[in-house]
């Protein structure tokens, strides 16, 4: 929908879509691209394909598309990286001068490079600093391994020292000089390998170990106490710090393949424990370098993001611009001359002088010798749809659109569904309470619209934003019905007037229709308080939404076959007039408008007569005498006369249209590809989107069968739809009466027990119950039976909704594309 700014369109009209006009644009080439430039900005002009039977890569701007698609791309790798850090690109209203798109490719390329760079430089430096990290860890418990194990071993020595001779000390090695001469080539070297292992690997790889060399290795695991930033996958891991002894080649080559597998850092450590210090401390200085370098990096990577972000916006929408001016400059075929650009496409009437304005601009602003050329072409094809909405209409017209785009210049169901729409939803919902607590929760929608319009909400608050002029109207529509319902959380109060009815005496105490007379005039709006409560209020209020649902369901349907008739009119097709809208109304208003008659005659008149029976009767035995169920005098001849033509109008819908078409068809057999003027449009409208196929075949019977086909499913229809507004009555059942169990079975109840702590608890409960139940689930209930009564018994007396939607060329569109 498109929503142009005040002062440059005519005024809105809702009821018929805008009238459209095929153009052809010749532009030379110097200024096409300043020219759908231009007219991007205006928005008007919904471009046709004249190369749909090339390839993309065979199109003249291809290469220009790629080149913005890479730019789009380095854009969006910016932005992935300012969202990483957590900046947001500016949105400055100083708007810096624009520069070209080659400058901007340039620019975009050389920040790309120095930012892959940044990164690929802090990325080795963070994994040399986390190596060095966990290379500090494995130094500080190894060196406590092997410091406690010597002090251990030390106080062994000690402690068998006192049981040898004093000349034994730790230094004596266990063999003598000449068994370690003899026996060197049986010596057997111990060695070790320490690393650090992820902790949930820790098992595992024990029992690898342990099964792998059988058991001739030494393991010790300690584990570290906070997690530590892994060198490969820069995740923080648990892991133990484990030192592996092993003795020959072997054994430390299965080690090391199994520290592999697992995905074991390994460290290189020392005995020495000089060296161990020495080492420590050359670690720590190299972490407090890398630590400062790194630090610095990401200064520098920030304010390199920083300068992204102040031009990232204005970047951006010249990149999105440019690639959606050259796809349409893709779609415009070349003249043979080459030297200018064709195009075709639909505008409403009403923008030839802003578009003759915009080709105009072009031309001066390039400094083209030649001006564009513009004219208007007549065409048989099917144009677009457009209705001009604003913020209040056009949740309305999606309604309608859910259900089909109008065919072009089709009388509009929007219209009648701004009032109709929330009106029946009122009907089934009508609270006065439950209305202001659903206008309350609108109106702050309404009044922060603007800020909430520039948030990115959820899938249902974006649904419930966008239809917040829907809800407020439903809840207006909501409180009347509710004060004709005299219902305030299904309570009834004397707002307007006291209630007209009285106690006759004194033991008129309970709340029952026992014992009250009428003492007062009859309550001026809706319904008395004095029913509620009463015994009678089901049979009462049932009787009465009942009937007013089969009189606004008879209303309902005979606007839609009056649209049907306008419809008719507008597209000069008297066929439809003298075969479809006439008959249609003679069955609807013979069966249902009587119907409704009679309803309306009991209420002025008071009678106790059967309608039930009347109807009955009128089909089964319709020279019967009515007896005690007659209403108005002539009752009989009137319901014998409609019965008949009800009758009749059954084959005035099925027989005369196909065999009138048929006769049209043979007639106009030797003319040109002027359109019929009398055809069925709904039969007929296939034709009128191919111009290149001649004359359509004529096919009779499948003409006669359709026809059938919509005779049947309107005289069943009939029925079935008046009967499918009797969810109205339903529906406000349901609402009222649940509302009754609420309040009495809740809020009432915990009254009762004269405790604070019931009592709050109670009223959460109702506070709960009326939200979500009452508010939300039946307000949707609600929402949904009331679109498929538009949709359904309404729409589908008139509305074909086979059109196109009118999608014109905009940047302003461009905002809510996703990337």
């Amino acid at each position: 929908m498109g929503e142009p700014g005040s002062g440059c369109c005519p005024p809105m009209d809702l009821m018929r879509s805008e009238p459209m006009q095929l153009v052809q644009l010749i532009i030379p080439i110097e200024s096409a691209h300043l020219a759908v430039s231009y007219l991007g900005d205006l928005g008007l002009i919904q471009f046709k394909d004249l190369n749909s039977e090339k390839s993309p890569f065979q199109r003249t701007y291809a290469i220009q598309i790629k080149r913005c698609g890479e730019m789009a791309r380095k854009l969006r790798f910016f932005r992935d990286q300012m969202s990483k850090t957590g900046l947001l690109a500016a949105t400055s209203s100083v708007t810096q001068a624009i520069t070209s798109l080659d400058d901007i490719e340039v620019k975009l390329g050389d920040l790309e490079a120095e930012l892959v760079e940044i990164n690929a430089n802090g990325d080795k430096l963070q994994r040399s600093y986390n190596e060095l990290a966990e290379y500090k860890l494995v130094l500080h418990k190894a060196g406590d391994f092997f410091h406690t194990a010597l002090s251990s071993a030390e106080a062994l020595q000690r402690e068998s020292s006192s049981n040898q001779s004093g000349e034994e000390s730790l230094e004596i090695p266990l063999l003598s000089e000449q068994e370690s001469t003899t026996d060197s080539s049986k010596q057997v070297k111990l060695g070790f390998i320490t690393g650090l292992v992820p902790r949930a690997k820790s098992m595992a790889f024990e029992r690898i170990l342990f099964r792998a060399t059988r058991g001739n290795v030494f393991l010790k695991q300690a584990a570290v106490d906070e997690p530590v930033v892994d060198p490969v996958s820069g995740d923080k891991v648990e892991k133990n710090v484990f030192i592996v002894f092993f003795s020959g080649e072997r054994a430390k080559n299965k080690v090391l393949k199994i520290c592999e597998a697992f995905g074991a850092n390994r460290y290189s450590f020392t005995e020495d424990p000089s060296k161990q210090s020495q080492m420590i401390t050359e670690v720590t200085g190299r972490l407090s370098e890398l630590k400062t370098t790194i630090d610095a990096g990401l200064v520098h990577r920030g304010n390199l993001l920083q300068t992204i972000g102040e031009q990232f916006e204005q970047w951006n929408i010249l990149v999105r611009k440019e690639k959606a001016i050259y796809h349409t400059l893709n779609m415009l075929s070349i003249d043979v001359t080459k030297k200018c650009l064709v195009a075709e496409g639909w505008s409403p009437v009403f923008a030839t002088k802003q578009v003759q304005d915009a080709l105009y601009r072009a031309t001066h602003d390039s400094n083209s010798q030649v001006e564009a050329i513009f004219q208007v072409l007549h065409t048989r094809e099917m144009p677009p749809t457009y209705f001009r909405t604003n913020k209040f209409t056009s949740s309305y017209q999606e309604i309608v659109d859910a259900y089909g785009v109008a065919k072009y210049q089709e009388a509009n169901p929007g219209v009648f569904t701004i009032v109709t729409f929330p009106f029946l939803f009122a009907v089934m919902f009508g609270d006065w309470g439950h209305g202001i607590c659903l206008l309350l929760a609108t109106l702050y929608f309404v009044i922060r619209e603007k800020k909430l319009s520039s948030q990115k909400l959820g899938d249902i608050m974006e649904m419930t934003f966008g239809g917040r002029y829907v809800i407020l109207m439903m809840a207006l529509f909501s409180i009347y019905t509710g004060f004709i319902y005299n219902e305030f959380f299904s309570l009834p109060f004397e707002l307007f007037a006291p209630s007209a009815y009285v106690c006759r005496d004194a033991t008129c105490s309970e709340a029952t229709s026992v014992g009250l007379i009428k003492g007062r005039d009859t309550y001026p709006f809706g319904v008395d308080p004095a029913w509620h409560g009463s015994r009678s209020e089901l049979p009462f209020l049932n009787s009465l939404k009942m009937k007013m649902s089969i009189l606004l369901g008879v209303a309902q349907m005979n606007l839609g076959i009056i649209m049907s008739f306008f419809n008719a009119q507008f597209f000069k097709n008297s066929i439809n007039i003298w075969f479809q809208f006439i008959p249609q109304m003679i069955f609807l208003n013979g069966l249902f408008g009587y119907l409704s008659l009679l309803i309306i005659i009991k209420w002025c008149t008071g009678s106790k007569a059967d309608l039930y029976h009347v109807m009955i009767y009128m089909f089964l035995s319709p020279t019967d005498e009515i007896g005690e169920n007659q209403l108005f005098p002539g009752q009989k001849t009137t319901q014998l006369a409609l019965l008949l033509l009800a009758l009749v109008s059954v084959p005035w819908m099925l027989l005369p249209k196909p065999f009138l078409l048929k006769m049209q068809h043979d007639r106009r057999h030797g003319e040109s590809y002027a359109p019929l003027p009398d055809t069925d449009e709904s039969l007929q409208s296939g034709a009128n989107h191919d111009d290149s196929h001649g004359h359509e075949e004529f096919e009779f019977s499948e003409i006669f069968v359709h026809q059938l086909i919509h005779t049947i499913e309107f005289v069943l229809g009939a029925v079935s739809n008046t009967a499918s507004y009797l969810r109205l009555w339903a529906l406000s059942l349901a609402h009222s009466e649940l509302s009754t169990v609420f309040y009495e079975k809740v809020l009432l109840l915990a009254w009762g027990y004269n405790n604070v702590i019931i009592l709050i608890i109670g009223g959460i409960v109702f506070i709960f119950a009326t939200v979500g139940v009452l508010l939300v689930m039946e307000t949707l209930s609600a929402f949904l039976h009331a679109l498929r009564l538009h949709w359904v018994e309404f729409q589908n007396k008139f509305y074909e909704g086979d059109g196109y939607k009118f999608y014109p060329f905009s940047f302003a569109l461009l905002d809510y594309e996703e990337e």
